[in-house]
């Protein structure tokens, strides 16, 4: 499966995939996040941005974006994460003219129209609230802030409600123009579409993107920590994180294996003591979460307010008999199994091949084919399970907790720096 690639004469990056099995056409523009301002009342500036994209351009209102898209039975959408926004939309072959020239529009010539900005407030406050009502959003922000204390990559996407109660148009407007330059920027598509077409629309609508590239993003330090809420859900949420190798480390599938074999699914170690065999929660899971600079490996698990204690210690005791006895092949072999599912499973999907291309830009500098990323899995060996989950329990911890916790100081006596083999910890 090949991937073409080219770059207009001011930096914008246009790749694309033929899927010749495929009939329509997913397109986006993704945009990595360049310096971030430090100040704490801009945080969720790339959210907010992301919203008001849509409520009207210098050429169309909202109703016209979304019923020109939908008159042609497309579809319109965006997103953002911590490390990148993504405005994306999925039309018939003809019609990748339209879509660009949608997209583009929302990016170059946002309206900012005043009333449009204070009802997308409220929206967003909202949107704030239900995560604040969601337990489980909770205790993410929370492993993200007690990792990276004090830095963007540990900062909600949404902001606090009194950030956002701050933003006007000037403030959008001059984060636009920090940001949405070409060299951080990629144009990316993937289905029924040719490339050389695309180039040629990205030339006539994408052209005007300042070319001089943004200022780079303030590195991501992980240093550990804790954050703490004991508001009362039903369910105590537990989440504990450790460092873990960012995106084009040479180990990082190795760590993306551990967290396979751990947490990886029904399956895997951590289900199987915690779930099937104690009965202490109903879903625990291992994944490991890389970033340009660093990353985390998470485990996060939700059970009664008063077996918290009891389960960090288990979950505590898997981590610590692994990282002294070791893995099994069959283990191995199985997360091997599910990493390459995945992976080829998503080539199936235009939408999500057209984002892996555009991450793989953003991220790596370059497309990676399916054929390195499976052979970078299968060069994972037992051994290596092993070296990383030792390594990794030698970072700091971070531990996030939201709901009660009913036998506190037992909690906090099994809640303390991981045990490894003296002769790794050295």
């Amino acid at each position: 499966m090949s991937a073409e690639r080219s770059t207009l004469k001011n930096g914008l990056t246009v790749v694309s995939h033929t899927m010749p099995e495929v009939e329509t056409v997913s397109l986006g523009i993704w945009v990595a996040p360049a310096a971030a301002p430090k100040d704490k009342p801009s945080m969720g500036s790339a959210h907010f941005l992301e919203h008001m994209a849509f409520k009207g351009t210098a050429r169309r209102s909202a109703r016209d974006i979304v019923e020109e898209i939908e008159a042609v039975g497309g579809d319109i959408n965006a997103a953002t994460s911590v490390d990148s926004t993504g405005y994306y939309a999925r039309v018939m072959p003809k019609d990748v003219p339209l879509a660009l020239d949608i997209l583009s529009d929302i990016i170059l010539e946002p309206r900012f129209d005043s009333d449009e900005l204070h009802r997308e407030r409220d929206v967003i406050l909202q949107e704030i609230a239900a995560s604040l009502d969601s337990p489980e959003d909770i205790v993410y922000d929370f492993i993200s802030e007690a990792a990276f204390p004090d830095q963007p990559v540990g900062r909600s996407i949404l902001a606090p409600p009194r950030s956002v109660s701050r933003f006007d148009r000037a403030h959008l407007g001059a984060y636009l123009a920090a940001q949405y330059h070409a060299p951080n920027m990629v144009l990316a598509a993937a289905g029924a579409v040719d490339h050389a077409e695309l180039l040629a629309e990205a030339e006539r609508w994408l052209s005007a993107l300042p070319e001089q590239a943004s200022p780079q993003p303030q590195r991501a330090i992980y240093l550990g920590g804790t954050k703490q809420s004991d508001r009362p859900f039903e369910q105590t949420q537990l989440m504990l994180a450790l460092e873990a190798p960012p995106y084009h480390h040479a180990d990082y599938f190795a760590a993306q294996t551990l967290a396979g074999a751990l947490g990886g699914g029904m399956s895997s170690r951590l289900f199987q003591e915690v779930r099937e065999r104690r009965g202490l929660c109903y879903s625990v899971y291992a994944f490991s979460m890389g970033l340009t600079d660093s990353g985390m490996f998470i485990i996060h698990a939700a059970g009664a307010p008063d077996k918290a204690d009891e389960l960090f210690a288990v979950i505590r005791g898997e981590l610590e008999q692994a990282a002294e006895r070791g893995f099994a092949q069959a283990e191995v072999d199985r997360v091997k199994a599910q990493l390459k599912m995945g992976l080829l499973a998503g080539l199936e999907s235009s939408s999500g091949r057209a984002e892996q291309l555009a991450r793989h830009v953003l991220f790596h500098g370059r497309i990676l084919s399916p054929r390195e990323l499976i052979e970078r899995i299968e060069r994972v060996e037992v051994a290596d399970l092993q070296a990383m989950l030792q390594r990794v329990l030698l970072s700091p911890l971070s531990l996030a907790t939201v709901g009660p916790i009913l036998n506190v100081a037992r909690f906090e006596a099994v809640a303390g720096k991981f045990t490894v083999p003296a002769s790794k910890a050295a």
